[in-house]
């Protein structure tokens, strides 16, 4: 409902949540997962009153490289904030997904919170399509490592569909 309203992304809702600075009709709420009804139940941040975002917005953007796919980064590299700054504060988006640093392609920005977890959330199954340009072609060995899936910090990736598109001629 917070991430809805555009107030917060998720994770940052349900930090708020762990914080108790929510509450739903007078009651604080620190069990992520509480159920509320944003048309009947008084939801409150900091003792303010949560409105019911009406209006969803969609935008998409061409994220162009050097910039990083958040609205407010704590190293204060260059963000998507310059890129919503006109919409105003009361018509807060937020990424759908990420991009790399040096990565530009398309990026969903909105403030409807059942979209994004429906289109980011792996039980979903939304496919994503990169196109990459390497400095070297990547091994038989190293595409079989994609199609496998790759071991990082926070878990195992999914298994991608990974082929050569074009070689470039040096």
């Amino acid at each position: 409902i917070l991430a809805h309203a555009g107030l917060a992304s998720r994770r940052e809702a349900e930090q708020w949540i762990l914080e108790g600075r929510v509450a739903v009709n007078g009651a604080v709420v620190r069990e992520l997962g509480t159920r509320a009804d944003p048309t009947k139940d008084s939801i409150k941040v900091d003792g303010k009153r949560v409105k019911h975002a009406n209006v969803p917005l969609y935008f998409a953007l061409h994220k162009p490289p050097g910039v990083v796919t958040t609205l407010d980064d704590p190293q204060h590299r260059p963000d998507l904030t310059r890129f919503v700054r006109n919409l105003g504060e009361k018509k807060r988006v937020y990424p759908v997904g990420r991009l790399d640093f040096n990565s530009s392609g398309l990026l969903l920005l909105t403030n409807d919170g059942e979209l994004a977890q429906r289109l980011m959330h792996p039980r979903f199954g939304v496919s994503k399509v990169y196109h990459v340009k390497l400095s070297a072609c990547p091994t038989a060995e190293d595409l079989g490592r994609l199609r496998k899936g790759i071991r990082l910090e926070d878990g195992i990736t999914a298994p991608a569909r990974a082929r050569v598109l074009e070689k470039l001629k040096k």
